[in-house]
């Protein structure tokens, strides 16, 4: 008789990987929040940011993994 395995819903992972995942998913949104904040200032903030249109539309053309 064979020996049967644990179905694979069974096991558990390990606390320290469930976490990492849960901490980049929140980098990941959060940077995407942080990206459409940023393309709703107007030109006068942005020139006490030192920053340009142009620098704004090449930040939110990134994908939200990418710093």
């Amino acid at each position: 008789m064979p020996i049967a395995s644990a179905p694979l819903a069974s096991r558990q992972t390990f606390p320290f990987v469930t976490w990492l995942h849960r901490r980049l998913l929140a980098r990941w949104y959060d940077r995407h929040l942080q990206r459409l904040d940023l393309a709703e200032i107007d030109d006068h903030m942005l020139r006490d940011l030192g920053l340009t249109r142009e620098d704004v539309r090449r930040e939110c053309a990134k994908s939200f993994w990418q710093a």
